[in-house]
Parts: C-alpha cells; structure tokens; sequence
C-alpha cells in the first residue's frame, strides 16, 4: 500500500540526497533529459542541473532558445529525465512538462527567474549564448570573439527551462529496492504525491 503527501515531495529528500553523496564526481549535476521531436521520434541531450525553483519540485535548466529542443517542447511540451549516480547505483526517471521561459515571456514572475538564473550562471557559460546559432554548419570567421558585460541581463538566446515533474521512478541498484512516485491535484490545487514500492 502506498503513502501520500502534500508537503515536500518525498522523492525530492531522496534526489537531494544522492546528489550530495554523488557531489565529488564531476558529472553529479548532469543528467539526460529526451523530448519528442515533431517527427515524434525521441530526441535525447545532456543537460545540467540548476537547483529547483524556489522551495518546490520544479527542475531549472538553462537553455540555448536556438536548441532543436525549443522546438521539440513548442510540438510536445512532455519531457522525461533520466538521472544515473554512478557512486551510489542510483536512478531518477523523472516524467513531467517543461515551460519555456525566453525574452518574450510575458509572466514578470518568470522573467524575473530567468535573470536570477543568468546570473547564478558563470561567465564563461553566459559566453555560449553568443556564440553562433547551435547545429548550423560552422563558417570561419576572422571577426573577434563577442565580448560580454558581466553586470547586463540575459542575452536573447538565453532560455530557462521549468521542469514540472508528474512521476518519479526510482530505483537503487545496490539495495535492489524500486519506488514510484505519483502526482495528483488537491482539492486546493496542491500537487499531491503518492509512492508506491514496485518490483525492481
């Protein structure tokens, strides 16, 4: 029989913790996320973690709003994340709906997100955003590099992607022990969430 909760999703504690337990390896804070392609074929990249918005369940990756991905997510909004610490044999598949946040988002509350995660970002990593439009044929060019102001917001290739998570599957490969996470709405709008233990 399964366990429900309205307060911090219970899966959250257990993703926080094997990030932490995993934060030595270099690659602790990548994980793939895989969209549907408007042929509605697969389509599968490595993203990095940016933290969760505020205090909630929603995942933050910074995006190149020139990426196939936008597209992808403008035909499909379904995504899924697949999450593997190779230290601990642990796995976060994690199902749910991205909203695209760019320029021309008009939620001030979402622009504001979005600054706050240019600015959380490194320069070197802002950089990128300048550079030329991803997946195009590369052209030599003898121009110099673009420069940036380190103090001046987001660039207009700059995109926040806000995860909305719906179901987590977790499985620890050392235990041998398999749990699924489900989500509801409330009658007061809430996300409530529901885990199950299933075979491995």
């Amino acid at each position: 029989m399964g366990s429900s909760s309205a307060a911090a999703p219970p899966w959250k504690q257990l993703l926080l913790s094997s990030i932490q337990a995993n934060s030595h390896l270099k690659h602790h804070s990548y994980f793939q996320l895989a969209t549907v392609s408007s042929n509605n074929r697969p389509s599968n990249r490595t993203v990095v973690f940016r933290g969760f918005h505020d205090d909630g369940d929603e995942i933050l990756i910074n995006t190149d709003t020139r990426s196939r991905k936008i597209n992808d997510l403008k035909h499909c909004p379904f995504a899924e994340i697949c999450w593997y610490f190779t230290e601990s044999w642990e796995q976060f598949r994690i199902r749910g709906v991205i909203d695209v946040v760019d320029g021309t988002t008009p939620d001030p509350l979402k622009l504001q997100q979005r600054e706050k995660s240019w600015f959380a970002s490194s320069l070197r990593s802002r950089m990128q955003y300048l550079a030329a439009s991803p997946g195009l044929p590369a052209i030599a060019s003898s121009e110099q590099p673009p420069s940036l102001d380190p103090s001046v917001g987001p660039v207009a290739a700059f995109g926040l992607l806000v995860f909305d998570p719906h179901e987590v599957d977790y499985l620890n490969l050392k235990s041998n022990e398999r749990l699924l996470f489900t989500s509801a709405a409330s009658v007061d709008a809430q996300k409530l969430w529901t885990s199950e233990k299933v075979n491995p």
